[in-house]
């Protein structure tokens, strides 16, 4: 007999549910004058956070906004949208956050398929939304948010604008704690790059405990200085809204990746940390003299997507960042994988040091599970940096599941486990590293081919800023590797020789690529290449 589950009940004084709303909260209950946002000219304290957050749950409620309702969002990064993070589940609500760059058909199907009973949409993407709202069953509340550092254009669609909505809300809202941790905190929808998107649903729970993973991950001290340059309808930008409340950290706003705009910020306000994809690495690397400013102090940089090639790991460290690469899926609310960089590897050279810089490395504390498996046989595979296998997941940060998609879900959490598509190696000391997505891997004459590696192998050629490699149908090999190519400014195109000659160096002879096409590479909003757009490219190549 257990003689410590005997009378030992879960009651209100030892059992609450996790959520990071609390965060809010006692953020402005112990420092309610620190400041908690930057935006342009903006200032504002954890008080005024707080209150404003609970005004909008207040008025949210009395728009009829319950448990379980949806409330999109249609924001750049800006205060309203941190206030959304708080304020729609205060309610009980479910915050769906929208890419700003989605078409009229993917908003209008995100809309109906959550079932969206009040939209908040800011005034520069009104015609994109005018165009959705004709297409969608749904006829949402409309609330328009016109941000004063906005100077566009764009109609106002809605009954209220943002402002005048909340002034009515009661400061002093009794907000609602969620029943269960495991209620539904907020949607985030797949790329949908096949088909329509699926939607992502997280809980109270995993959101709380990513947050704080976060602060653990980036060894973030209090009172940090956070940019956003990630786009907060990312995965609830990795959930650092609510991470940065948890160390009472500062916000500053930007509603755009510029570049004097970036260095601007990080020098005048003392930014500590940010997140983003490689292209805005680029993006600050490339801004002229003029633009960049002296950085007294180092800022740490967490990205996602592809491993930053050599070249700007070492341009970025020179210029004043630590760069830290990490690994996610919006099916686990964004990054819960850390390549946490081991002191023994500094005495490493820096091409030493870049290979391991690209690996995706081990998981998140708040991740309990983490291995590369066999799809059908769900054994673990060899730690050898060679078997390849399926990269899968387990534990609290792993999404609920897809909404009204049991199938889906059931087909992701087969064995138990959270099956991620990616496909990756095990190396010795248990870090993980990709090789390809699933889909992505290149299958020529019964050989597979990792379009990661041969990508590696052109990223080291002085005149490529950029390389994408896809599968080519081959009549005789099946599939061969076609590269896709950026060059840097003011750079020559090396001829095909020259490119299969580079590559020959770097790689066994059947993994060159047979076709190089040098032109622009179609991204998505948070900087990843779309390969499936290459892929249908690369049928038309002859």
């Amino acid at each position: 007999m257990n003689i410590f589950k005997e009378d030992l009940d879960r009651n209100p004084a030892n059992y609450q549910p996790l959520t990071p709303l609390l965060f809010l909260e006692r953020a402005a209950h112990t420092f309610p004058n620190h400041v908690a946002i930057i935006h342009g000219k903006l200032r504002r304290t954890y008080s005024e956070f707080y209150e404003r957050s609970k005004r909008l749950a207040s008025v949210l409620a009395t728009h009829g906004i319950e448990t379980g309702d949806t409330v999109s969002v249609m924001l750049a990064n800006t205060p309203a949208m941190l206030e959304c993070h708080y304020g729609a589940p205060m309610t009980g609500g479910v915050l769906h956050s929208m890419n700003t760059r989605l078409d009229a058909q993917v908003i209008a199907f995100q809309l109906d398929h959550s079932e969206c009973k009040l939209l908040i949409t800011d005034r520069e993407f009104s015609p994109t939304i005018k165009e959705a709202l004709a297409l969608t069953k749904v006829k949402p509340i409309i609330i328009d948010y016109n941000d004063p550092e906005y100077d566009g254009d764009g109609d106002l669609l809605g009954s209220e604008e943002y402002e005048t909505f909340i002034q009515d809300g009661d400061e002093n809202f009794a907000w609602k704690m969620p029943d269960d941790e495991w209620d539904a905190i907020s949607l985030n929808y797949t790329s949908g790059t096949t088909g329509n998107p699926k939607g992502v649903v997280y809980h109270h729970r995993g959101a709380s405990l990513l947050a704080q993973g976060n602060a653990l991950t980036a060894s973030m001290p209090k009172h940090s200085v956070y940019l956003w340059t990630l786009p907060m309808f990312h995965c609830n930008g990795w959930c650092f809204p609510w991470t940065i409340s948890a160390i009472v950290g500062t916000h500053v706003c930007l509603r755009a990746v510029r570049q004097k705009p970036m260095w601007d910020a990080i020098a005048d306000h003392k930014v500590t940390h940010l997140c983003g994809a490689p292209i805005v690495m680029s993006t600050l690397l490339s801004a002229s003299d003029d633009d960049k400013r002296e950085l007294p102090h180092t800022v740490e940089f967490f990205t996602a997507a592809a491993p930053p090639p050599e070249v700007i790991l070492a341009n970025m460290k020179e210029a004043g960042f630590n760069v830290t690469h990490l690994y996610g899926l919006t099916e686990s609310y964004g990054p819960s994988v850390v390549n946490d960089w081991n002191s023994d590897w500094d005495t490493l050279d820096n091409a030493g040091q870049a290979a391991m810089k690209a690996r995706q490395g081990v998981r998140y504390s708040a991740l309990e599970g983490l291995d590369v498996k066999d799809p059908d046989t769900m054994k673990s595979v060899p730690k050898d940096g060679e078997t390849i296998g399926e990269v899968m997941m387990q534990g609290n940060v792993v999404m609920k599941g897809y909404l009204k998609n049991k199938e889906a879900s059931d087909e992701a959490f087969r064995g138990g486990w959270f099956h991620t598509g990616d496909l990756g190696v095990m190396h010795e000391d248990g870090y993980i590293q990709l090789k390809d997505r699933s889909k992505d891997i290149i299958i020529s004459g019964g050989e597979n081919i990792s379009s990661i590696e041969v990508e590696d192998a052109l990223y080291k050629h002085p005149s490529i800023s950029a390389a994408a490699v896809v599968a080519k149908p081959d009549d005789k090999w099946g599939e061969t590797p076609c590269a896709f190519i950026e060059l840097n400014a003011d750079t020559d195109a090396p001829s095909d020789e020259e490119l299969k000659a580079w590559c020959k160096t770097h790689l066994a002879s059947f993994k060159v690529p047979k076709n190089f096409i040098f032109e622009g590479l179609p991204k998505t909003s948070t900087g990843k290449i779309q390969k499936f757009v290459l892929r249908e490219r690369a049928k038309e190549v002859k």
